[in-house]
């Protein structure tokens, strides 16, 4: 039986032969990065009903616990992803009123 191949995987499949492989060492290395990357720490943090519950609105809004969507924002800020798309509206209002 013939398997069909996603885009993905044909690229993959196409372009095997390039793939340099790494020693046991480097395979550990790596895979002890993603070890310490998963790991995550419980917390106790305090925070205001008010905030808690909008935070639990916006979480249901999204469809995820509101945990999650607490440690995607973290997240989102230490690694420079997390936009105010409030203040970027407002920057190119301005941008466009200057034209």
């Amino acid at each position: 039986m013939k398997i069909k191949l996603n885009k993905f995987e044909q690229s993959l499949e196409d372009t095997a032969e390039e793939f340099i492989p790494v020693t046991d060492a480097e395979k550990a290395e790596v895979e002890n990065i993603i070890a310490s990357a998963n790991k995550t720490k419980n917390i106790n943090i305090r925070i205001s009903a008010y905030d808690m519950e909008k935070v639990k609105q916006r979480s249901a809004a999204e469809g995820l616990p509101y945990q999650t969507l607490i440690s995607s924002v973290i997240h989102k800020y230490i690694t420079g992803k997390l936009v105010d798309e409030q203040a970027i509206l407002k920057s190119l209002q301005l941008l466009n009123g200057r034209r």
